[in-house]
């Protein structure tokens, strides 16, 4: 049999899961194609590591960034280590947006519900906070921590970068500035690349003592990806908007960047594209998300159509 190709996108933001578009894509590209769905941190990202990885699913009653009641998934590996997701606890609600009224509280609920686990593992971005921190209520952690972050950005642009999607007017977003640099526990990190993630939640984890990794790099270590190239004729991967930001930390970048690195061919694909991804054959779909799902099917049987050898084939 000919070698695998690797189905490893990103969710579709609001349309799709990853693990939901792998799985399109491997309807298109038929027997032989591995579904291998990828995040960096944020939305999707213990999906990913559960697909990956298996372990045990676990709940916990927390509230959310406005005070409402939530219940919270976290997940618990092979190894003890409990993986987190801080979007779980206090996730970035359209229907409800207010960057300054917004508190991290819910997320120290989830830490401490966790217990004493070996090892944490907590995964920043997606959330509604622009707080860095201040309402996580917790002195220390339960366990040493590695918190994959979705940004690699310092703390204050944590409000001048991000805020504004949250519900903040350009006036409250200097409001934020103000507020997270006035938070003198956190100076002594606030340049820490991945500082500013998740409303400025890694400063708040460093100041803690845990370590920050790049998110989508770390993420696709802990699953296995480049171990699963040697093995690759083809991979593709793709998010819902493909641009200057693809190739500088999110996970589809990182594929690229792998598969490159094993001599793999690759395709990026996005349900737009504003910039393709060097060194990638990059593709945009039909940009309706009513046809997302349908687009992925196409993108995988067109993509059949060009391998040589086929998938499935001797």
């Amino acid at each position: 049999m000919s070698p695998a190709a690797l189905a490893c996108p990103a969710s579709l933001k609001g349309v799709l899961a990853a693990g939901d578009a792998a799985d399109a894509l491997c309807e298109g590209l038929g027997a032989g194609s591995v579904a291998l769905p990828v995040a960096d941190g944020g939305e999707g990202t213990l999906e990913v590591l559960h697909a990956a990885l298996g372990g045990d699913w676990r709940t916990a009653d927390v509230v959310d960034a406005f005070g409402r009641p939530r219940r919270a998934r976290w997940l618990s590996l092979a190894d003890g280590t409990a993986a987190l997701e801080a979007a779980e606890a206090i996730p970035l609600d359209p229907r409800r947006l207010d960057a300054l009224g917004a508190s991290s509280r819910g997320l120290g609920e989830l830490i401490r519900a966790v217990g004493s686990p070996p090892r944490l593992l907590v995964g920043l971005g997606g959330v509604a906070t622009t707080d860095g921190g201040a309402g996580l209520g917790l002195e220390s952690l339960p366990a040493p921590t590695e918190v994959l972050c979705d940004v690699r950005s310092p703390l204050l642009d944590a409000a001048r970068l991000f805020a504004l999607q949250k519900g903040a007017s350009p006036e409250q977003v200097e409001e934020l500035v103000a507020r997270l640099a006035a938070l003198d526990e956190l100076a002594p990190f606030a340049e820490l690349p991945g500082a500013g993630a998740a409303g400025g939640l890694g400063a708040r984890f460093a100041a803690l003592g845990a370590e920050l990794v790049p998110g989508a790099d770390r993420l696709l270590e802990l699953i296995g990806l480049r171990g699963r190239l040697r093995d690759a004729s083809f991979v593709v991967t793709g998010e819902g908007t493909v641009d200057r930001t693809t190739a500088a930390g999110k996970a589809p970048g990182a594929v690229a960047r792998l598969a490159a690195e094993a001599g793999v061919r690759c395709v990026v694909f996005g349900g737009r594209v504003v910039e393709p991804v060097r060194g990638a054959y990059t593709v945009a779909l039909s940009g309706d998300p009513s046809r997302a799902r349908q687009d992925l099917v196409a993108l995988g049987r067109a993509l059949r159509e060009l391998l040589d050898p086929p998938l499935g084939g001797v």
